[in-house]
């Protein structure tokens, strides 16, 4: 069974996005291994110089990179990455499945992930060019992966 491992930075707060994050992992069980992996994010101050965020986006990234295995298939999370369909996820998560055992779905913190990081992607996924909380992007992405499976199945959740 294909493993999903969706490491992020940051822990969510709300009781509704727990909830819902709950709610697509229990409907997953069936169709992968999933797990989400929750790092804690840097401490900043309100007014950061470029030195703190810098640091800030290293040290998360370093923390993603402890956590992603030698041979998973790593896809970035980030503004610069390509927009694809829900039928083009669910057949790239298909067709991942039949060379990896694991994919790392990555989502850092509100500055981002670091240059290293996004060159070990394997693949740079964007939501589009709108600004969403990073909580809620983990709903959004659980709710795309649910989808994808929901396509390959043919089943009538996708219409």
């Amino acid at each position: 069974m294909l493993s999903i491992n969706i490491i992020c930075v940051g822990r969510l707060k709300e009781s509704y996005l727990r909830g819902a994050v709950d709610e697509y992992s229990k409907r997953m069980k069936t169709l992968c291994k999933l797990n989400i992996i929750e790092l804690n994010e840097e401490r900043v101050g309100d007014d950061p110089s470029d030195a703190e965020i810098a640091r800030t986006i290293t040290a998360e990234s370093e923390r993603i990179m402890q956590k992603i295995g030698k041979g998973d298939y790593v896809i970035a999370m980030c503004v610069e990455g390509k927009y694809i369909s829900s039928e083009e996820l669910s057949d790239r998560i298909e067709s991942i499945s039949m060379t990896h055992s694991t994919i790392d779905l990555i989502i850092g913190g509100s500055w981002g992930l670091s240059d290293a990081l996004k060159k070990r992607a394997d693949f740079k996924l964007s939501m589009g060019k709108m600004t969403f909380p990073h909580q809620l992007c983990r709903v959004m992405l659980l709710e795309q992966i649910y989808r994808a499976f929901q396509i390959s199945k043919g089943t009538k959740y996708h219409k």
